[in-house]
């Protein structure tokens, strides 16, 4: 399995991207560098095609992931994956996020992107 290590030990990592993808599903675009998008973005079509499952088991698969964090007192990241985008994807056979290109970050010149759910409200 080839991916990215971007400067940081596995728990780091894994912490690193469970903060992006919780957001990422509740703000449905996030602003990040090109290559923590990259890696990001198979997270979180895999957690997407879990939740177009909708059992117990993808519900738990997923719990044990993405944090428990809200944009609103009605619903969390994983309320909202599962009631609002699972539905919004069902027709769909991947292909849920997508990557714009910004441009260089002032302080280092990192490529940066906005990381987006497609047919976003």
């Amino acid at each position: 399995m080839a991916y990215q290590k971007l400067g940081r030990d596995s728990s780091a990592r894994k912490a690193l991207f469970r903060d992006l993808v919780t957001d990422l599903f509740i703000h449905e675009r996030i602003q990040t560098t090109e290559a923590k998008a990259k890696e990001l973005r198979s997270i979180a079509e895999k957690l997407i095609t879990l939740a177009k499952r909708g059992d117990l088991h993808a519900r738990r698969q997923v719990a044990s992931f993405v944090r428990r964090e809200s944009a609103n007192e009605s619903q969390d990241a994983i309320q909202k994956l599962f009631s609002d985008l699972a539905p919004r994807y069902a027709e769909r056979q991947g292909g849920y996020t997508r990557i714009l290109k910004l441009g260089p970050r002032r302080g280092d010149a990192a490529p940066m992107v906005y990381l987006e759910l497609v047919d976003r409200a």
